[in-house]
């Protein structure tokens, strides 16, 4: 055996991992938004992403929902087999890999009709049902996790003297809890936030798996690759 292709081996998964991160939001986002636009009585502006699960096409946003948790996955550990010096530490790929979790839970446990939809439903249901209680809290790493693990990797960007993705991270996570704060208010009914709930949520999602995609192509392209050791 050739000593040097383990290494070598080793490092081209790493790079297909860290590229499954780097997909991971554009297809979990283009999905939901082209699946939203053409839905029959569904309303992006009001209406949350777990609710394109429900009806006869939910099939495809579950599947959306379990191809961008396992794509979460892979990225996670794309991060952590990464070298230390171009990784974000322990703790973001930790909660990266608990959101890509959260995401196939997601796709387990369907969420309850919310702010009549599907129509015909009402507003709110009086009795959520299990399954709709496990969903959301299937969410909480995704809604959490994912500001928890910006947080993190911006500090360690910060105290490496990379001040602009530490910013930027920070940002990421302050945005990301905003959003889904008045997301949550909007979808618990507020009367001034329930018609603009789904956009908030869609303005969380879109920032923090955003993030995602920027970590893992920065960490891939700050990786060394299996071509570079081969020349050197």
């Amino acid at each position: 055996m050739n000593p040097g292709s383990i290494p070598g081996a080793r490092q081209a998964w790493t790079r297909g991992l860290l590229r499954c991160g780097v997909a991971a939001g554009p297809v979990f986002v283009g999905v939901f938004l082209l699946e939203g636009a053409v839905r029959d009585g569904y309303r992006p502006l009001r209406h949350p992403v777990s609710s394109l699960a429900l009806g006869p096409r939910g099939w495809i946003q579950t599947a959306n929902f379990a191809v961008a948790g396992t794509l979460f996955l892979a990225g996670a550990a794309g991060l952590a087999r990464a070298d230390d010096r171009v990784a974000s530490g322990r703790a973001a790929p930790a909660l990266i890999g608990a959101a890509g979790a959260g995401l196939i839970g997601s796709a387990v446990f369907t969420t309850d009709p919310v702010s009549g939809y599907p129509p015909g439903t009402p507003d709110a249901l009086t009795r959520p049902s299990r399954t709709g209680t496990t969903h959301n809290l299937a969410a909480v790493p995704v809604f959490v996790g994912l500001p928890a693990a910006a947080l993190a990797c911006g500090w360690r960007s910060w105290r490496a003297g990379q001040h602009r993705f530490g910013l930027y991270s920070a940002g990421t996570a302050v945005t990301m809890l905003t959003t889904m704060a008045l997301a949550g208010a909007g979808f618990g009914q507020s009367p001034r936030l329930v018609n603009l709930a789904g956009l908030f949520q869609r303005a969380g999602i879109i920032t923090g798996f955003a993030w995602l995609t920027t970590l893992a192509a920065r960490t891939l392209r700050q990786a060394p690759s299996t071509r570079a050791r081969r020349t050197a």
